[in-house]
């Protein structure tokens, strides 16, 4: 199992970016993909999630209402479009994706199976 995150870069703030993870030797709508971050000096830490049964999606407060995770079945691709940006934003986002993990677990970064590099997101201000 392959996960390939892309899609950083570097934009001003109140700016959008779209990542994407494109997942090979894995059906993406069989699992739970979720996407973390992580800052300098900081611990790795949830973003958001599209649950593997029915589609339901999480975020974390930081994030909710600018961030919208989806995913697309066909292109076997789960994106995350990131509006509004902060410098707050600024880390190393990673997916992941996980085959058992329930619900109170979402937000554990040990509960996924396999991850992708990450994809360096840098907001200026």
């Amino acid at each position: 199992v392959q996960l390939q995150a892309s899609g950083g870069g570097l934009v001003q703030t109140g700016g959008s970016l779209t990542l994407s993870c494109a997942a090979s030797g894995r059906t993406l709508s069989r699992d739970t993909v979720a996407w973390f971050r992580q800052a300098p000096g900081q611990e790795r830490e949830f973003v958001s999630a599209i649950f593997r049964s029915g589609g339901t999606t999480y975020y974390a407060d930081s994030v909710k209402g600018r961030f919208t995770i989806t995913r697309d079945s066909a292109k076997n691709e789960v994106y995350l479009q990131m509006n509004s940006l902060k410098p707050e934003d600024t880390a190393v986002y990673y997916c992941a994706i996980g085959s058992r993990l329930i619900l109170s677990s979402i937000r554990t970064p040990g509960q996924y199976d396999y991850w992708g590099q990450g994809t360096l997101v840098t907001v200026s201000s």
